[in-house]
């Protein structure tokens, strides 16, 4: 088995960085985050375990759909990546929390910062609700598999459209920083899929109340938002019990 990869090794392989201070972030359960300062810059440095697999993007898949969000002003910069390696632009601003996301004004850009995104170039891979709920249904002990068959049901019941466009598929708080402009995080998750998947997302991880819900819906869609209500709803349902799926295999 090969050593893990330490931050200081992965710097020395990029131009600029090696003598760079470096701050643990700590990390999740596939990779490890840290600060990383040279002077007057700053980037962020992910190491992961193993390399990336569905349903997660490759790095180099990341970095190229990543690259097209930053020149439309949607994201970081990227500086560096490889197989398990990823260095972004370090950017100021302000994350996101659940409260400041439901205000109406955040709202109101959020939905006009997501018609920006839905227009990037497509990935070319397709996000599969279906195989990635099956997928986390695997790690699932066996007492609760009527729940987890209720939740496969569910998500095998949402439509499909042919209408696929790049879509981030995380839109939590946590992934979305304002800087003056809204900027998105942790592109990991990014493919092609329904656009009604992400204003899903943000309705449902949120809790945002009718209201809230319609600030965003008509930013999004103008003025034919109402018709596009029950078609996501039906998103809605199907994220919430991909979230389900999700939550009880990290368990």
């Amino acid at each position: 088995m090969s050593e893990p990869l330490t931050p200081r090794a992965v710097l020395g392989r990029i131009d600029g960085w090696s003598d760079a201070s470096i701050e643990n972030l700590g990390g999740g359960l596939t990779n490890r985050t840290y600060l990383v300062t040279a002077g007057t810059r700053r980037c962020v440095l992910k190491i992961d375990l193993e390399p990336r697999v569905e349903p997660f993007n490759s790095r180099k898949d990341e970095a190229k759909i990543q690259r097209n969000a930053n020149e439309a002003g949607l994201a970081p910069a990227v500086l560096y990546s490889d197989r398990q390696c990823y260095l972004t632009e370090y950017v100021d601003g302000a994350v996101l929390s659940p409260e400041t996301l439901r205000s109406h004004d955040t709202l109101q850009r959020l939905g006009r910062a997501l018609s920006k995104l839905h227009a990037l170039p497509g990935s070319g891979r397709t996000f599969d609700a279906g195989h990635a709920a099956r997928i986390y249904a695997d790690r699932i002990d066996d007492a609760n598999q009527s729940e987890v068959r209720k939740r496969i049901d569910i998500i095998d019941s949402v439509p499909v459209t042919a209408e696929l466009c790049l879509c981030h598929n995380d839109l939590v708080a946590e992934t979305i920083i304002d800087t003056g402009e809204l900027k998105f995080l942790d592109w990991e998750y990014a493919c092609d899929n329904d656009p009604l998947f992400d204003l899903a997302t943000l309705v449902a991880h949120h809790d945002l109340n009718e209201t809230q819900a319609d600030a965003l819906l008509s930013a999004y869609f103008g003025r034919e938002w109402r018709a596009r209500r029950p078609a996501v709803a039906r998103q809605v349902a199907g994220y919430k019990a991909l979230l389900w799926l999700w939550q009880a295999a990290r368990e």
